[in-house]
């Protein structure tokens, strides 16, 4: 069966937007340009981007016309504040440290478990959250620098590796996972609790189209932290 005019039309565009060719912010082409490039109608035309602007890739502007939508927070099953923001709710001052980072090819073992090639190039970086002193939360990331290969410059001093992750790469698919699990002496030692203390430990992967873009174990310590998640009903 050919495919529809408006699902090729959103499939073009849907590429651009991934691939980076156009920023977040970027003007999409007026309808009446993409009714002459395509030879089709409006109705075709608003339903490629329609199309776009449910998926949250296009901001629809009337009279301005469509952008490229800022890469949304990761809230595929979860709604995970960014730790400054939870900070600033809470009247404390948020502050991050990068422990540790290094670039090595993906062995074996993580290619399997990212379902990646083995040797892609891959950046590895411990962070250190802290709310007011107090640590929040320890993050151990890779980030493919196959997929994002100015992270690998990038020093991470205004934004930790996750926020800007958020602001300058798009995703297409994000997945999480939720376990419980007791604090080694090295947790223990980064969150200031004891050893087999609770924790909450996030996983988190995000991919642009079939490329991933990283991979994230968040560990919070269990007596100061809850994950809330509101869903709705799909019809």
């Amino acid at each position: 069966m050919a495919e529809a005019l408006h699902t090729r039309i959103a499939r073009e565009i849907e590429a651009r937007i991934l691939a980076r060719d156009w920023p977040p912010g970027h003007r999409i082409p007026f309808e009446r340009e993409l009714m002459a490039q395509h030879g089709c109608s409006r109705m075709t035309v608003n339903k490629a981007l329609s199309a776009l602007a449910a998926r949250g890739l296009i901001t629809r502007r009337r009279r301005a016309g469509s952008v490229v939508a800022q890469p949304p927070a990761e809230t595929a099953l979860l709604e995970i504040e960014d730790f400054s923001a939870r900070a600033a709710r809470a009247g404390g001052t948020y502050a991050h440290r990068v422990l540790a980072r290094r670039t090595a090819p993906a062995t074996a073992a993580e290619g399997e478990r990212l379902g990646i090639a083995r040797g892609e190039p891959l950046l590895h970086l411990t962070t250190l959250h802290e709310t007011d002193t107090v640590p929040d939360a320890l993050e151990r990331r890779v980030i493919s620098l196959a997929t994002v290969p100015e992270a690998e410059a990038e020093r991470f001093a205004e934004a930790p590796p996750g926020t800007w992750l958020l602001r300058h790469v798009p995703w297409s698919a994000a997945e999480h996972a939720v376990e419980a699990a007791a604090a080694d002496a090295a947790l223990a030692r980064h969150l200031g609790i004891d050893v087999r203390a609770p924790c909450l430990v996030l996983e988190r992967r995000t991919w642009n189209g079939a490329r991933l873009v990283t991979a994230a174990r968040i560990a919070y310590p269990g007596a100061r932290h809850r994950l809330i998640g509101r869903y709705t009903p799909r019809a």
